[in-house]
């Protein structure tokens, strides 16, 4: 595994460049502007079997925030312990109704988009049933998620899902867009809201750095 020392902090991010779940936590990190310490793990040389990794997190998954002597794997539960520990920069708005939204949106991309789609899930597809059912099947539960998110951000986003401002739900949203777009194809005019908060997202430097080209270990 490389390191890049991004700062003293004693935060430690475990992360592989173009996992979608490193970057949403990176992008929350950026957001709530703390510094971190990159720890790549090569997922593609199988780094994440290492011995050492594995006693970090025995699912063998990245992202993984060390803070101390506190270890939190999953990015929803990495940006949840983050909220609790630093929050000065709110990643979840104080209204009550926009707080559950923001979470229910980071909940859905969580759960029942990104792991249905997921590189070991798409393998098991195509090494049983052909590659071109593999990519069916990956546009099949990303829309499905789409059309669902659409449908719950249209009548509350603004420029953001949540309205004026970058919170979890953008977090979530905005890699996973990226994703969908550039590795599966899909087409965001059947999901125009969330397209302008994609575009948002785009434009904040705290989501440029995170992007996975940007990364130490980002393949040239």
């Amino acid at each position: 595994m490389e390191e890049s020392s991004c700062s003293d902090s004693k935060l430690q991010l475990y992360s592989y460049w173009i996992s979608s779940c490193s970057w949403r936590v990176r992008f929350a990190l950026n957001l709530k502007g703390l510094s971190y310490e990159y720890k790549s793990v090569n997922l593609t040389k199988g780094e994440q079997f290492n011995p050492e990794f594995e006693k970090l997190n025995p699912l063998h998954f990245v992202p993984v925030l060390v803070d101390g002597d506190i270890v939190v794997s999953d990015s929803l539960a990495i940006l949840l312990y983050l909220e609790e520990k630093y929050p000065q920069i709110p990643l979840l708005p104080s209204d009550p109704k926009l707080r559950a939204l923001s979470l229910q949106v980071a909940s859905i991309v969580n759960s029942s988009i990104q792991p249905l789609h997921m590189q070991s899930v798409l393998k098991y597809i195509a090494d049983r049933v052909g590659s071109q059912e593999q990519l069916l099947w990956a546009q099949f539960v990303i829309k499905k998620g789409f059309h669902a998110l659409e449908n719950l951000l249209r009548d509350y986003s603004g420029p953001y899902a949540m309205g004026e401002k970058a919170f979890m739900a953008d977090v979530f949203l905005a890699p996973q867009i990226a994703v969908a777009t550039e590795r599966f194809g899909i087409d965001m005019a059947e999901f125009p809201t969330l397209r302008k908060i994609y575009g948002s997202c785009k434009a904040l430097p705290e989501f440029k750095s995170s992007l996975p080209e940007r990364q130490p270990d980002a393949l040239q």
